[in-house]
Parts: C-alpha cells; structure tokens; sequence
C-alpha cells in the first residue's frame, strides 16, 4: 500500500524534477521577483506548494513561446496587483498571442517549403533508385 504524503509540499529538488526547472533555476526566478516568496519549512528549506507549481507551469508556456524573461516579470508584477490589474494583464497577453501566432505562421510556412523540398528530394531518388534497377 502506497503511503499518502502528510505535507502536501514539494522540496526543491522534487519540483526541479517536476518542473524540468534546475534547482538553480528556481532559486533565480524567486531571487528576481518571477515566483513570489517561497514558503520554508521548519528547516528552512524551500517548500513549494500547489499554488507555486501552477505558477510554474504557466511560466514554462511562457517561457516555451518565446517570452523574453522582462515580459515574464512584467507580468509577475502585475499578477501581484491582483484584480485592478486584470485589464492589463489581458493585453500583455494578447500582445504576445499575436506574436506566438505571427512565429507560428513563419515556422508553418518554413515548414511547407521543407516539405516541399522533401518532396523534390524523394522525386529524385526514386528516379534514380528506378534507372539503377533496369540497368541490372
């Protein structure tokens, strides 16, 4: 039988293995303001939580489209201003949207000339694969 965790918190070297984020990581991004004061347990180590996890975890889609750490602070600071904030957090996102959306286009449209480029390429060998074999 499993044994249920009485602290429902994680040490810093299970989030890293959660997260993906390194230690290190972790520790600068609370350091410059991007994950808010982590809670310490009675022997002062760093003890993360659901709250912080999903903090983290919007973060990293943050991270994983492009944001520039500046735009991640920016938006930590107004995230902390609570709801009078909500106006511009929505535009800060949907500021980035538009540019995630204008990357994928030109990532979509690389990707179609590759394919294309495969294509060709396959024609090619095919063709030859085709002479070689009438020739044995």
């Amino acid at each position: 039988m499993a044994t249920e965790r009485i602290d429902a918190t994680l040490t810093i070297a299970e989030t890293s293995e959660l997260t993906g984020l390194s230690p290190s990581t972790l520790r600068y991004y609370e350091r410059i303001g991007l994950i808010d004061g982590v809670q310490r347990g009675p022997d002062g180590r760093r003890r993360y939580q659901a709250a912080d996890l999903a903090w983290m975890a919007f973060l990293l889609r943050l991270r994983t489209t492009g944001m520039p750490i500046q735009g991640m602070l920016a938006f930590a600071e107004l995230r902390r201003g609570g709801d009078a904030t909500v106006r511009e957090r929505l535009e800060l996102l949907r500021r980035h949207q538009a540019q995630v959306r204008r990357r994928y286009e030109a990532v979509m449209r690389s990707l179609d000339a590759i394919d294309k480029k495969i294509g060709h390429y396959e024609r090619l060998v095919e063709e030859r694969d085709g002479d070689s074999g009438r020739e044995a």
